[in-house]
């Protein structure tokens, strides 16, 4: 078993949380049980699923066609069971936009919004300023599809 708190012992900084895949059942089941057969990565879709660290798989929106299609695939052909079943929600991850965002920073850009299947990023307009994005919580899905097409990397996927 790995134990990813005691990663920043020496280096004082906090290690990114890593993206795992749709419908992990916990983070110590997964370690624990995961073979690193890489059944999941070759039956991924969408290819955003990629090798990790210690070789554990993790999902990557910027490989592959970038968002997660929610197929269940990785889950179906796992032959361990790290996974809940598929009419749970996949995960609670939603997206957040930081401040080096282009519209935030005054400059035109609606890349995330026109990514957004589901229309979770809308923009809003601001007198005296181009119209800026608005991530509705509710709606996003946490597919990812916002992060690859934004030009300056400014969304992330958070665990509210």
């Amino acid at each position: 078993m790995i134990n990813r708190s005691r990663r920043s012992l020496f280096t004082r900084q906090q290690s990114p949380q890593l993206q795992r895949l749709p419908w992990i059942k916990d983070e110590n089941t997964f370690t624990d049980q995961c073979q690193r057969c890489n059944a999941c990565i070759d039956g991924c879709q969408t290819n955003i699923i990629v090798k990790g660290d210690g070789g554990f798989p993790i999902v990557d929106f910027h490989h592959g066609e970038g968002e997660c299609s929610f197929c269940y695939q990785c889950a179906t052909v796992c032959p361990e069971p790290l996974f809940e079943l598929q009419h749970q929600s996949p995960w609670a991850q939603v997206a957040t936009i930081n401040s080096s965002c282009m519209a935030v920073n005054n400059i035109e850009c609606r890349s995330c919004g026109d990514q957004c299947e589901i229309q979770a990023i809308r923009f809003a307009l601001q007198i005296g300023k181009v119209a800026q994005p608005v991530i509705n919580s509710a709606d996003c899905s946490g597919c990812g599809g916002c992060i690859s097409g934004c030009p300056v990397a400014a969304i992330e996927m958070i665990t509210p």
